[in-house]
């Protein structure tokens, strides 16, 4: 049983927790940058997703629909994550690739929306890009479904 001083200092966390800021962990990468230098470098909706760790919309990114042989690089700071030719139809909504490249890439345990996910981010600013799934194509069984707004496309 808690006592009237554990309750309150219970709450205090919680409240911090829930205070502090969406990417907040994102330090210490190469490209580091103010919010407001975030707010002026991206559109609203790459910035809610990059900087804030929200989800775009299913079906609503071009870059779902992206074919043509290139790289997908992170929004926020160029940085080559994906090669076209790890990308597949997972017909979720969201572009989604079995692979990124070399160091491109970090993960960290997600226990939002109260499921346990590993989330991606970009290994150069720390962007929040999507989600890894084991549930996806040879050879790694591994479904990357990122955002779209989170990335740009450059064709080979």
């Amino acid at each position: 049983m808690l006592d009237r001083r554990e309750m309150i200092l219970a709450g205090i966390a919680t409240a911090a927790l829930a205070a502090w800021p969406a990417g907040a962990w994102a330090k210490g990468y190469a490209v580091t940058l103010s919010d407001a230098e975030w707010r002026k470098r991206l559109s609203p909706q790459q910035y809610a997703v990059l900087r804030k760790e929200a989800t775009e919309r299913p079906f609503s990114s071009p870059l779902d629909k992206e074919k043509r042989k290139g790289t997908f690089l992170c929004a926020g700071c160029a940085q080559p994550l994906f090669a076209s030719a790890t990308k597949f139809d997972s017909r979720t909504g969201w572009p989604s690739f079995y692979a990124p490249l070399k160091g491109a890439v970090g993960t960290r345990k997600d226990g939002s929306l109260m499921m346990a996910r590993t989330e991606v981010h970009c290994a150069r600013c720390g962007g929040h890009l999507g989600h890894v799934f084991p549930d996806g194509p040879k050879p790694t069984g591994l479904r990357y479904c990122m955002n779209g707004v989170a990335m740009t496309f450059r064709a080979a």
